[in-house]
């Protein structure tokens, strides 16, 4: 059973797949964290490895060729904005999730989550969200909001992670009739 769960930053990707990784005894692959440790590794925050990934895109093809990778043997759920791409480069069965939420939702998030003001979180939400978009176009001319290459798009704004879970688990089950 692979699951890919992508969608915007502060969607709750990171809670609801390790909810569903756990409820279903799967391992959760983590694309965001492998950056952020490649951040760390270099000394850099992770806006100054944003900026240094927009030039080097050597930075972008590492991460997802460990991704896909992954995707290729299957039985987890990888949590990433290019999980399905990878899910779809490997040639793998996997349930494409989509998490969707508003920009204010989500920058509130961030702010509980990481500390500092809603306004500013929202600002870099935005910045990185254009940066995303302009490396994963540039790499792979590929759009991770593209709503068409998921088998469900689920918005989060109200709905508890526990809840988002249990709907994505019930979806898995179905797809694999599991």
């Amino acid at each position: 059973m692979l699951i890919a769960i992508s969608g915007v930053p502060g969607s709750g990707k990171t809670t609801v797949a390790r909810l569903v990784a756990a409820t279903l005894t799967l391992e959760h692959v983590y694309a965001g964290d492998m950056f952020r440790r490649q951040a760390h590794e270099r000394g850099l925050t992770l806006q100054e490895y944003l900026r240094h990934a927009e030039t080097d895109s050597s930075i972008d093809r590492a991460l997802d060729d460990r991704m896909r990778e992954r995707a290729g043997t299957g039985n987890a759920v990888l949590e990433g904005r290019l999980s399905a791409l990878m899910c779809d480069q490997a040639g793998a069965d996997a349930l494409r999730v989509f998490l969707d939420c508003s920009e204010a939702v989500c920058a509130e998030r961030i702010a509980r989550r990481e500390g500092g003001a809603t306004a500013a979180r929202l600002a870099e939400l935005q910045l990185r969200e254009a940066s995303d978009r302009r490396r994963y176009q540039d790499i792979y001319a590929f759009d991770y909001h593209d709503r068409t290459r998921y088998d469900a798009v689920i918005v989060t704004d109200t709905r508890t992670p526990e809840d988002l879970a249990a709907d994505i688990v019930a979806r898995a089950r179905a797809h694999w009739r599991a």
